[in-house]
Parts: structure tokens; C-alpha cells; sequence
């Protein structure tokens, strides 16, 4: 029996700063369902507050609790092992770490940093990581949509630190398991009572699935033909509208 909701934020409810056709709608008559929602996104351009602002300006129900970002793991990550950041994030993204100490660090976090990607900061990971830093990632992203076009995303940029410095970055945003099991926890759901909706068919989709959970690839986003064949046992559907009628109206 389904219980709960999970929905990626970009390319699902939204794209370019204008909700995606039905998907108010969407959500509300999922809420009005009984279901637990959760806004799960590895958005690292925008802390936790400005996403719930955003979708509430365009319109959505929520409450700040029920988004989960990939940034806002890695801070709970950083606080309960009392790690010292070097923060290769958005400018954006900064109010979220503010309160920490990032003096003589001894992590290295790795999110869309946009500009900043470049040999000097990248060098200065480096650096870190040979001296034994871990390297925490928002995702592995290969990219995300903007304006009607790719664009590179966090994930490329892990991998080449990970090949640099010989190590595997913990990865505490899609697709890892253990930030499926913290949503879900935080639902009070089971991972087989809970949906996953999203445009990435890697980090949303197979995710999912792999983490016990069904899914939902929807056509629109990052979304390309073909990549319905490349998560076997997800449904797939054009839009959040479409898979709500569905769910509602069939069962």
C-alpha cells in the first residue's frame, strides 16, 4: 500500500522558475490523499529555506521539514562527526554552512560551485584529500537542465577528484541509499510504501529501486528518450499530472 511520496524538485514540479503544468494541482490532491510528501533534492545552488520559499511561491503546500536536500545531509554529516569543511559550494548555498568551523579543514565538500570549479579551488581539494580529508559530494549528477539545455553538473567533478587523489567521495545526497533510508525514517514508511518520482532516471530512478523503493520516470527535465530502458521495473509517465491521474483514478 502506498504511503508516501518522494519528489524531486527540478524537471517534477518545476523548470526555470515556473511550476510544470498540473503539478500544484498534483500535489495537492496528493495531500489531500493522506500521503506523506517529502521534496527531496541534490540541488547545491539553493539552501534548504530558499527551495521550500521557492515552491511556495509558485504555489505549493509544504511545510520547511518536508524538503530534504543533499547540502542539508552533509551539514547533519559535518555536525555529528565535527569536521571542519573546505567549502567548493555555490555562493548560495553558504548561509547553510555559515555557523560552522571551516579554520584548518579537514573535510572537502563538493557541490555545484559553478564558477569556483576551477584548477586553484580544485587544486586546494586536492591538496586536502592526499593529506587524508574526506571527500564529501552532494550527487553525481552528470548534469542538469537550464533554459532548454544541459549542463554540467557536481558529478564530473567528483569523479576527477576521486581519480586525483585515488579515493571514494561519500556521497550523502541521490543516489545513495543511506539519504533514501533518512527520508523514508523521517516519513515513518517502509521502503517498499513509498514512490519515488523523478526526471534523472540514475540518482531519482534506479536509485529508488535499488533502495527498495518503486519509482516514477517522468518525461520532461533531464529526461531523454531512451532512458526508460535503462531503469527496468519503474513506471514512466509525461508528468507528475499524469501519474497522479493514474494513481488516483486506477489504483
Amino acid at each position: 500500500m502506498l504511503k508516501a511520496v518522494l519528489l524531486d524538485i527540478s524537471g517534477v514540479l518545476h523548470e526555470d522558475g515556473e511550476a510544470l503544468p498540473g503539478a500544484v494541482a498534483a500535489v495537492a490532491r496528493l495531500q489531500a490523499e493522506g500521503l506523506a510528501l517529502r521534496f527531496v533534492t541534490n540541488t547545491s545552488r539553493k539552501t534548504s529555506a530558499a527551495v521550500c520559499e521557492e515552491l511556495r511561491r509558485l504555489g505549493f503546500s509544504l511545510r520547511p521539514e518536508q524538503v530534504f536536500t543533499a547540502p542539508g545531509a552533509i551539514r547533519r554529516h559535518l555536525v555529528a562527526h565535527r569536521l571542519r569543511p573546505y567549502l567548493l559550494i555555490h555562493e548560495a548555498l553558504e548561509p547553510e554552512f555559515a555557523d560552522l568551523d571551516c579554520e584548518a579543514p579537514n573535510a572537502v565538500v563538493l557541490g555545484d560551485a559553478e564558477q569556483r570549479l576551477d584548477y586553484a579551488h580544485l587544486d586546494a581539494a586536492f591538496q586536502l584529500l592526499q593529506r587524508g580529508a574526506p571527500l564529501l559530494a552532494v550527487g553525481t549528477n552528470r548534469y542538469f537542465r537550464q533554459a532548454g539545455a544541459l549542463h554540467l553538473d557536481a558529478g564530473p567533478f567528483v569523479r576527477a577528484l576521486e581519480y586525483a587523489a585515488d579515493l571514494e567521495a561519500l556521497v550523502l545526497g541521490k543516489p545513495s541509499a543511506d539519504f533514501f533510508r533518512a527520508v523514508l525514517e523521517d516519513a515513518g514508511v517502509a521502503a517498499r510504501e513509498a514512490l519515488m518520482v523523478g526526471d534523472d532516471v540514475e540518482c531519482d530512478v534506479a536509485a529508488a529501486l535499488a533502495a527498495g523503493l518503486s519509482a516514477c520516470l517522468v518525461r520532461a527535465g533531464k529526461y531523454r528518450p531512451g532512458d526508460e530502458a535503462r531503469a527496468p521495473g519503474a513506471r514512466c509517465e509525461a508528468s507528475l499530472a499524469e501519474l497522479v491521474e493514474a494513481l488516483l483514478t486506477q489504483g
